[in-house]
């Protein structure tokens, strides 16, 4: 049965979620503060979590969640009663999965836990029939342990950079859309604004200046989206 941490300092807010995922078959633990849901995250398959928190704020939560290594493959669906965009986009840049604004129709809401784990579900089957290492020019990545180096320097990448990374560079030659790359890097549910990729690319290019062959190797595909365009060996 899957685990699912809903955490919301609003007591009707977990007590709603909590009934309405176990009538849907998943096990549910709450938390009502950041430092609880800290302590409890270990061993989830999902996490709700809202952004306006007690002790430890949501955003921050999603940060400490994606940085340890018990912690950074689970799934994150950030909660929140802010409509402003640039909430959004930072929980999605830390590591979010995806998001949902209050008020939300419950209908809505399991309709996304579904999706982002069947996608996390799917990520891991993926996995087992990979290589658990690829090296490109002085880049190499761990697929085992979201992990990635140049020129055996550690590279600080959020999960979604280095998921996104990770999709290119096993593609190499294929043009991804801005809407296929949210789809594949974000979940199937997902509708937030195309400008999330660019950021993302951004910031890929940033962290891996020091290798040319390999930043420059990003390219925008004018009119469509992104491709890594060639393997340096």
């Amino acid at each position: 049965m899957m685990q699912i941490l809903v955490v919301d300092d609003e007591a009707s807010i977990r007590e709603l979620l909590t009934f309405n995922l176990k009538k849907n078959g998943y096990e549910v633990t709450a938390a009502a503060d950041g430092r609880e849901a800290l302590a409890k995250a270990v061993g989830m398959d999902l996490v709700l979590l809202d952004i306006m928190l007690p002790e430890v704020d949501g955003l921050e939560v999603c940060r400490r969640l994606k940085a340890d290594p018990q912690t950074s493959g689970i799934p994150i669906i950030m909660l929140t009663a802010k409509a402003e965009e640039i909430d959004r986009v930072l929980g999605l840049e830390l590591g979010a999965d995806d998001y949902v604004v209050k008020p939300f129709s419950m209908r809505e809401l399991l309709a996304r836990v579904k999706a982002v784990l069947r996608r996390s579900a799917k990520d891991s089957q993926n996995e087992k029939g990979r290589e658990e290492t690829l090296t490109i020019g002085g880049l190499r990545l761990d697929f085992s342990s979201y992990q990635a180096w140049l020129h055996d320097e550690p590279i600080a990448l959020t999960p979604k950079e280095y998921e996104l990374l990770k999709l290119l560079v096993t593609n190499p030659g294929r043009a991804f859309s801005r809407d296929e790359l949210l789809e594949r890097i974000w979940g199937y549910e997902y509708y937030g604004d195309t400008r999330t990729v660019d950021v993302h690319i951004r910031h890929l290019r940033a962290k891996l200046k020091g290798a040319p062959a390999v930043s420059d190797a990003i390219e925008t595909v004018r009119g469509v989206g992104y491709r890594f365009a060639r393997r340096t060996a």
